[in-house]
């Protein structure tokens, strides 16, 4: 036996989900002892002291006996009454609880409440018993997936539950805004709730399973803290098993595409059915894109969140590891028209937006090119476009190949000593004025006058960015719709931006 629960504690378990109190405190002090059952208003209980008064047939409302049992319910300590139904009370009954400090509560059913309450404070072995065998059995009939499996327990548990990273970040669970609402192994008097943890063993880096307990039922913390080593085990080994899947599929994904990039353009009949079998479209116009990111970064692991920026996006690409980054291309069955090239760059742009948001990639796209030799040059390109990103914040560490090639013969022109006093001079009315107007001239520029795709690039908001373009033309005394003046002024942007 325990030393009894809160009432606050009662109320708050999943158990009791439809007890209401209807009039008084919840008496935090003292805790409730135990359970005493009476039929109906008339009946004349003794040893009330620390009880719950479960009044389990009738309880009517307007009848005076009501206010009689609340009367020696309070005279004989019992910590709280509990009624059938859950309409209100009269307002004398209400106001006589106030007064005497009586929690009175009613259920639709009080006598599986009861019962409920029973076994939280008398056996709390059975509540143990009872849920690490039905989450052993969970465990076992669970879908595939974590997050199923996850899902299912915050069911049958009844509390929130948290798949947790190594940095304490959820992966699967509820969504979950700001910071959960504790931290550690649980209480250390076995009563205490809070945040609830177990590590899913060395194979799951750290990760961790987790489920909220609030205070004051310590059967049911027990019961949480046992099925949690359970439940540790099962999600730690199906996290094992998908580990070994994803590096399986990766590498015969990378080796597939290393047999591509090596065959010349000539595939085998093997090389060309695993292609099919893998869903990889090889004939066609292809458009390569190549993802880099820096060498701590995992691209194994990483994979599902560059798959599902390229699916916000709405880019229909391949993607596959490769090195310290992903190699993608996107098919056309058709040479695309300029139209299509221009809504694929888009779409690659806007997928490295969103990368950028939680990786630091750097993105290059390179042109289209037919059949698998063009496969293997597209693929190319895009590493060079790549490499050439990682430099070049003001793009958002994005270039694409079929932008580079009259754009990087000018920029060698902006470079020599004839053009540079002419850039500065053209531009010096921005200099000294607050706001990063150079700055922000070079990125709407690159972004092809984007507000939008500026305001991604630089971190800001778009109306920011709207306001410094406005400030920009006032000061330069430039139109910037004129295709003239504004590659004039991209073209002194990128020589003094290179030249600083």
């Amino acid at each position: 036996m325990t030393d009894g629960i809160t009432l606050a504690a009662l109320l708050d378990h999943p158990d009791w989900a439809e007890v209401e109190l209807l009039a008084g405190p919840r008496r935090a002090d003292p805790a409730i002892r135990g359970v005493l059952a009476v039929p109906d208003v008339l009946a004349d209980p003794t040893g009330l002291a620390g009880q719950l008064l479960a009044v389990v047939l009738t309880a009517p409302r307007a009848d005076w006996h009501l206010d009689a049992l609340l009367h020696r319910a309070d005279a004989g300590g019992a910590a709280a009454v509990l009624l059938p139904g859950t309409a209100p009370l009269q307002p004398a009954s209400r106001e006589l609880a106030e007064r005497i400090g009586l929690p009175v509560l009613g259920a639709p059913d009080p006598l599986a409440a009861m019962l409920a309450a029973t076994r939280l404070i008398h056996e709390p072995d059975r509540v143990v018993a009872d849920l690490v065998t039905r989450t052993a059995a969970t465990c076992a009939d669970a879908g595939q997936g974590t997050d199923a499996l996850v899902a299912d327990l915050g069911r049958l548990w009844r509390r929130p539950v948290w798949l947790l990273d190594a940095a304490g970040q959820v992966v699967a669970g509820p969504d979950r805004a700001g910071p959960l609402p504790g931290n550690g192994d649980g209480p250390g008097d076995g009563t205490g709730g809070g945040l609830l943890e177990r590590p899913l063993g060395a194979r799951a880096l750290g990760a961790r399973l987790a489920a909220a307990v609030p205070p004051g039922v310590p059967g049911e913390v027990a019961a949480i803290t046992a099925a949690l080593g359970v439940a540790a085990e099962s999600v730690g080994q199906r996290l094992a098993e998908q580990r070994l899947t994803v590096e399986r599929d990766a590498r015969l994904r990378m080796a597939l595409l290393a047999e591509i990039a090596q065959s010349g353009g000539e595939l085998s009949s093997g090389a060309r059915r695993r292609a099919i079998d893998a869903g990889w479209q090889i004939e066609g116009w292809h458009v390569g894109i190549r993802i880099d990111v820096p060498g701590a970064v995992d691209p194994v692991a990483i994979r599902p969140e560059v798959l599902r920026a390229v699916a916000t996006a709405h880019l229909r690409a391949v993607v596959v590891e490769q090195g310290s980054g992903w190699g993608a291309w996107s098919t056309f069955d058709h040479a695309p028209s300029p139209a299509q090239l221009q809504r694929h760059a888009s779409a690659a742009r806007r997928a490295q937006w969103l990368l950028r948001s939680s990786l630091p990639t750097s993105m290059g796209v390179g042109r289209a090119h037919h059949g698998v030799p063009g496969l293997i040059r597209t693929l190319s390109e895009a590493g060079d476009a790549a490499r050439l990103a990682t430099g070049r914040s003001t793009s958002g560490h994005y270039v694409h190949v079929d932008r580079m090639g009259l754009g990087q013969m000018l920029l060698a022109w902006t470079r020599t000593d004839t053009f540079l006093p002419a850039a500065r001079s053209l531009l010096e009315p921005l200099h000294g004025q607050p706001g990063e107007l150079l700055l922000t001239l070079t990125a709407f520029l690159d972004a092809e006058s984007s507000l939008t795709e500026t305001a991604a690039v630089l971190g800001v908001h778009r109306n920011t960015v709207a306001a410094r373009i406005s400030r920009v033309r006032e000061l330069l005394a430039v139109d910037l719709a004129d295709p003239d003046e504004r590659l004039a002024l991209h073209l002194a942007c990128r020589s003094v931006v290179f030249h600083q």
